[in-house]
């Protein structure tokens, strides 16, 4: 299990058994290099601990826990994990800031106790199988079993697998905010934290609220810049990311290193915005430009990605985390900011169904004639995606504007009808938060679902391929406690996102910056799989590929590329899914599991 997940700590390795119970851990260096290596015990014995993360507070717990009369034997973050559960039991996940999966093994009370994160940034992976547990960082250390054909379902809709599902039956995610504790052959799981929106909001004067999201966002950055090695920013060149390197240039004593990615198609290439944060601040940049290699490039995701994953914008994080690996230990992210604080066209769009979405209706024969463009963000395929779902209910219509397969399309690709559609995971963390602002709600969704289990599942595992940390100041509880309780005008008005953000970062950033489009590490994938993709894609989506997996019909992924290639639709997300689940199957499924492998895939200019 160990040896699977070499690329996630190659630095050290340890490992402790006790009767029929082990635990493994391999390391990363990057606090306390020399006396951090774990497996850690407790001074009698009695309790080991192992940990994937950083507790950015644990300076001040150690104090706290030293005036109680505890004792250290390191200086890192690990053995405060011990301590703090002498001290509080299951509840000592309450006390930590910070992103973190937990073991600790109990061998007084012979239990074994799972935590993971408030905000899901870790992966924990777990399977209870005849009173057997065994856990991971992820699912290539774990025995594999059955496909989860309701996990291939909620797949097709979202392109990413939520918890607690994974593709197998027999394994399941420990949800963000939960500590599992197994005892006595059976798992209990609980929630100790669930982030969630304010019912009653801040009605502060806007200029107060501006400075304090700044002071507040620059603490957050500050902590996360704590380590022993150097630490770098993937800048993507919009708000978020640039934001956060000019606060961590401005918070370093040496030049900062930033890392960013571009293409050859204009409307994707975010080089100059980038290059604009890097020269204000005098940081030390790194660039490349991305061609589609599809030989090379979509093999290499389908490696570092165990679970079928197909959010696009994997492929330049995968290839930016490996350009920053080069320099660095440890990298900061923007990931978070557009749940928060209001910065995805969806949200707009929701508002405006509000006022408009029986004439959007209306309109809908005239608007699915435009033809489709191969443009970021491109105005037919906003346009097609509003009409065809502005008069659903909130939630339906929300999930309606990102929606992959639709319940009619899943059926006829798969020959199979859903019993219970993907849908009800949406619902069942919607309804936690009733009586709250409707926009705010949603928000709560994305950051429950969309952001966990695609977006921090992207950034995990495209930057641990490399063997780099990847850091999020955003979704730290100093942050994140404004961000729930702001009213919605701070947030989304009219057609502007994000809008204290944007007057939060504006004194620190260039004005094309901050008056900018939504940024991210997205790629022209409409326009790849219109040309230097297609014939990759039609050999790997083969009839005799797809009859020998048995999961989609030939003939509707035949048509489906037939309708792209053509231009009448943009099937550019459909077709990269079945990409990625295909791909994924042929590595996964029908090989060994065995350690990661890190082909070298990078041209940097």
């Amino acid at each position: 299990m160990s040896r699977t997940l070499v690329h996630r700590g190659p630095d050290s390795f340890g490992e402790f058994s006790d009767g029929n119970v082990a635990l493994a851990a391999r390391r990363l260096s990057i606090i306390d290099l020399e006396t951090g290596d774990q497996p850690i015990a407790n001074e009698d014995g009695t309790l080991h601990v192992v940990q994937n993360g950083e507790i950015y507070n644990y300076r001040e717990l150690r104090h706290e826990l030293e005036r109680s009369g505890h004792r250290f034997r390191t200086h890192g973050d690990t053995e405060v994990l011990l301590h703090l559960y002498e001290e509080h039991g299951d509840a000592f996940a309450e006390q930590l800031r910070g992103m973190f999966a937990v073991a600790i093994w109990d061998a007084r009370r012979r239990r074994l106790v799972l935590a993971r994160d408030r905000f899901g940034i870790k992966p924990l992976y777990y399977r209870a199988v005849d009173d057997e547990l065994a856990f991971a960082s992820e699912l290539r250390a774990l025995p594999r079993g059955e496909i989860d054909l309701d996990a291939v379902e909620a797949f097709l809709a979202f392109n990413s697998i939520p918890a607690p599902l994974t593709i197998f039956r027999e394994i399941r995610k420990l949800p963000a905010g939960h500590v599992l504790v197994w005892a006595d052959g059976h798992a209990d799981l609980q929630r100790f934290a669930r982030p969630a929106p304010a019912v009653e909001v801040r009605d502060d004067e806007e200029a107060e609220l501006v400075e304090e999201l700044r002071s507040r966002v620059r603490d957050s950055v500050r902590a996360h810049l704590v380590s022993d090695v150097p630490v770098g920013v993937l800048l993507s060149g919009g708000v978020d990311s640039s934001f956060l390197a000019a606060l961590a240039a401005d918070e370093s004593s040496e030049p900062l290193r930033t890392f960013s990615i571009g293409f050859e198609e204009r409307s994707f290439d975010e080089l100059a915005d980038a290059r604009r944060v890097a020269e204000r601040y005098g940081t030390h940049h790194r660039e490349l430009v991305l061609r589609p290699d599809a030989a090379l490039l979509l093999p290499a995701l389908a490696e570092a990605f165990d679970e079928p994953f197909a959010d696009s914008s994997a492929l330049p994080t995968y290839l930016v985390s490996q350009l920053a690996a080069g320099d660095v230990k440890v990298a900061l992210s923007g990931e978070g900011g557009d749940e928060l604080f209001g910065g995805y066209y969806t949200y707009a769009a929701d508002l405006l169904a509000e006022r408009v979405g029986g004439l959007a209706r209306l309109a809908r024969p005239l608007v699915e004639r435009l033809p489709s463009s191969s443009t970021r963000a491109s105005f037919d395929y906003k346009a097609k995606r509003f009409v065809r779902a502005a008069h659903l209910p909130p939630l339906e219509r929300h999930h309606g504007w990102k929606e992959i397969f639709s319940p009619d399309a899943r059926a006829e690709l798969t020959g199979r009808s859903s019993t219970s559609g993907p849908l009800e995971l949406l619902r069942a963390r919607y309804r936690e938060t009733e009586g709250v602002d409707p926009l705010a709600r949603l928000q709560d969704v994305d950051l429950g679902v969309y952001l966990v289990d695609d977006l921090l599942v992207k950034t995990d595992r495209a930057s641990m391929a490399h063997s780099l940390e990847a850091r999020v100041p955003f979704l730290d509880t100093v942050v994140t406690n404004l961000a729930l309780a702001l009213p919605r005008r701070h947030k989304v008005h009219g057609l502007s996102k994000k809008v204290l953000l944007r007057k939060a970062a504006a004194p620190l950033l260039p004005r094309e910056i901050v008056r900018g489009k939504k940024r991210g590490f997205s790629i022209p994938a409409a326009a790849w799989l219109r040309g230097e993709l297609e014939p990759f894609a039609r050999e790997t989506l083969s009839p005799d590929v797809l009859r020998r997996q048995g999961f989609f019909r030939p003939e509707v992924v035949g048509r489906l590329i037939d309708e792209h290639v053509a231009g009448r639709e943009d099937r550019s997300r459909q077709l990269w899914g079945l990409l990625a689940f295909t791909l994924w199957h042929e590595r996964h499924v029908e090989r060994e599991p065995g350690e990661a492998v890190r082909p070298e895939v990078l041209v940097e200019r």
